[in-house]
């Protein structure tokens, strides 16, 4: 499948001008770059305006100039960063609230905010799992990102915020039981939980083995964790260059939908 598209309807694989403006919203930076990184960089170099918010992490640390390295590999637009604490890290904002621990209301206004700002054809966020490991950011900004597609297109919520806007699709970046592959021993060699979805969960499979280095390149921007030994970016700058293209050359999606279909039903329907 040749990238995230808003359409709900099978179309033709468009070229890569037609594809859509893209916003992430992920819990800590590398998340965008090891998640969707590929996608991030295929919409860019279709000619699509992409950015990514980032839950956690000071805009002063050391993590935040990583993130903004990585983000012009790829293409996207400067650093959208709402500053929380890191729920494993106390370094990461020292003076501000966990992010999984502020109110829901708080943190759902923040990410309309940026919504109605950037005004994407697609939202990209965490699955409902977590992502493999379960963290409890990621689940955090799953609901958060949820909500916030919503309430963007509602004008009535969050006054303040910005214009009302609807974007056309939400993709939860997810890792299918099958996807798996040498993701599983990495990370269960340093006894980190390993968690996946059924594979009739992703609706999308995309190939980004066209824009590999720059994922890679990317994911080697956030330094202290590709130089730490837990991290994802760690493990995966440990392997050989095929086990790892073969871990990050595909992206896989479940679409949620977040937008009303339009009238015409007069009972509830599966």
């Amino acid at each position: 499948m040749t990238g995230i598209h808003p359409a709900a309807a099978p179309s033709p694989p468009p070229s890569e001008a037609m594809l859509p403006s893209l916003l992430g919203v992920f819990a800590h930076p590398d998340d965008e770059s090891l998640l969707a990184g590929g996608v991030l960089a295929q919409h860019a170099a279709g000619g699509a305006r992409t950015a990514v918010v980032t839950a956690t992490w000071a805009r002063d640390s050391t993590r935040a100039t990583e993130l903004s390295a990585a983000l012009a590999v790829l293409g996207a637009e400067a650093p959208r960063m709402l500053g929380y604490r890191d729920a494993r890290n106390e370094k990461s904002a020292p003076e501000q609230p966990r992010w999984c621990d502020i109110d829901l209301d708080e943190a759902v206004a923040q990410v309309v905010s940026h919504i109605r700002q950037f005004r994407p054809d697609v939202v990209v966020t965490h699955d409902v799992l977590g992502q493999l490991t379960g963290h409890p950011d990621h689940r955090r900004t799953h609901q958060v990102a949820l909500l916030a597609v919503e309430a963007a297109g509602v004008p009535q919520l969050y006054p303040g915020t910005g214009e009302a806007w609807q974007a056309g699709a939400l993709y939860a970046a997810t890792h299918p039981r099958s996807g798996i592959g040498g993701l599983g021993p990495l990370l269960q060699g340093v006894g980190k939980t390993l968690l996946s979805v059924p594979d009739s969960y992703v609706t999308a499979v995309v190939d980004v083995t066209t824009w590999l280095e720059q994922k890679w390149n990317a994911i080697r921007s956030h330094r202290s964790q590709a130089e730490s030994e837990r991290p994802l970016p760690g493990l995966l700058s440990r392997l050989d260059a095929e086990s790892r293209a073969r871990i990050l050359s595909t992206e896989y999606f479940t679409r949620l939908r977040v937008a009303p279909e339009g009238p015409g039903l007069h009972d509830l329907t599966r």
